[in-house]
């Protein structure tokens, strides 16, 4: 008998034959998580198990563990023999008062008693050591969970701690985020990160009408964003000169459209150099100008490379809601400014046309602005640590 955590993960029992590479870079993604730590990890069918870690840290293995993309949840459990007597031992042990029930599921059907029967008696069990306790199944004060694996083993614990959910961290490639020093976009590179995606990110600075801490604004999201990224490459890129261009040289109601489209023929070059799958943006529908669906498709017209905004349908509520969950939201609403607020027209066009900005960009040089901009990059690797 010995205290294990007992790890689910979710999705990953949908897939097909490359079940086993999800699993593996589940398991990896744990070991790379828990890489201070000692531990013993292991896969009995279905689950997966830590073991012989210092007991004094496992609530910061636990904490280490709901962070990780694939797991669901987390139980502190002990672990038995899956035999009869030594299960109803342990079980007539535990000292409970007020409402319980009995969750049992026994997925080695070679075990002698049926998950009903393990029920039946376990709780008989419990009702005859605890004379306060009472039965209830639908709002118990306190489950006891039994489960009797593959493995000629038996895990009974309490309550599972949630977990990220989603898919391992990497499984569905790499992508670019577009990383403003606002609420939305560090919200929607977690959302990716949550789908499997491994981030890199760019962040556009206009030193000096944006100052140095606007910048450390934006370097601190991305380190909390490791939280549950693990590793973030972000790429600064100096925009001054683009847009000082596009304010002499543009009309004012094009300029956030055109500095956009600069920005995403940027971000693209980035995803190319670096072989990343796509680009990723906070942007919500309706939310500015910059944010309508003609906005958008303007936008889009100049990269090949897909573009993911998973946050586009989602009220400002339910942003800084995740926001506030994953440690983001108190350092977004610093009062720092970033390029999208310098210069800033008075009345920006809502419904933009992919002609008449390829119109405005003819009074500039963009392929030499987009070039300068790559050069003048700064490339920082982000950690949590």
């Amino acid at each position: 008998m010995k205290k294990v955590l007992l790890l689910k993960f979710g999705e990953l029992f949908l897939k097909g034959k490359n079940k086993k590479d999800f699993e593996n870079l589940l398991i990896d993604n744990i070991k790379y998580k828990l890489s201070e730590f000692n531990f013993k990890l292991t896969f009995p069918m279905g689950r997966i198990i830590i073991s012989d870690y210092d007991e004094f840290e496992e609530d910061l293995i636990v904490n280490k563990l709901t962070t990780v993309f694939g797991l669901i949840g987390v139980s502190k459990a002990t672990e038995l023999s899956a035999d009869v007597e030594e299960i109803f031992n342990y079980v007539s042990q535990i000292k409970i008062s007020g409402t319980f029930r009995i969750n049992a599921k026994r997925a080695d059907k070679k075990f002698p008693l049926s998950s009903m029967d393990l029920e039946k008696q376990l709780g008989g069990v419990v009702l005859e050591n605890n004379k306060d306790a009472q039965v209830d199944l639908h709002t118990p004060k306190t489950y006891i969970n039994v489960e009797v694996r593959f493995n000629n083993l038996c895990y009974i614990y309490y309550e599972t701690i949630k977990c990220a959910g989603g898919l391992p961290l990497g499984s569905a490639g790499k992508a670019l985020l577009l990383l403003s020093g606002g609420i939305d976009s560090p919200v929607a590179g977690y959302l990716m990160a949550k789908r499997g995606l491994k981030l890199e990110a760019v962040h556009f600075h206009s030193y000096p009408y944006t100052s140095e801490q606007a910048k450390e604004k934006v370097i601190t999201l991305g380190k909390k964003l490791c939280k549950y990224c693990d590793e973030i490459k972000l790429h600064i890129v100096s925009f001054t000169k683009i847009q000082e261009q596009i304010h002499m040289n543009c009309d004012p109601e094009y300029m956030i459209t055109i500095m956009r489209r600069i920005m995403m023929r940027i971000a693209e070059k980035i995803c190319n150099k670096n072989e990343l799958g796509a680009i990723i943006t906070g942007e919500s529908l309706g939310q500015v100008a910059s944010q309508t669906m003609q906005s958008i498709n303007v936008t889009n017209s100049v990269v090949s490379l897909p573009v993911f905004r998973p946050v586009i349908a989602f009220d400002k509520e339910d942003i800084v809601e995740i926001a506030e969950n994953i440690g983001t939201f108190e350092t977004s609403i610093l009062p720092y400014e970033d390029c999208c607020t310098v210069f800033l027209p008075k009345y920006p066009v809502i419904k933009p046309t992919i002609k008449k900005a390829e119109y405005q960009e003819k009074f500039l040089d963009i392929d030499m602005l987009v070039e300068e901009a790559l050069n003048s990059q700064e490339e920082i690797v982000l950690t949590n640590n």
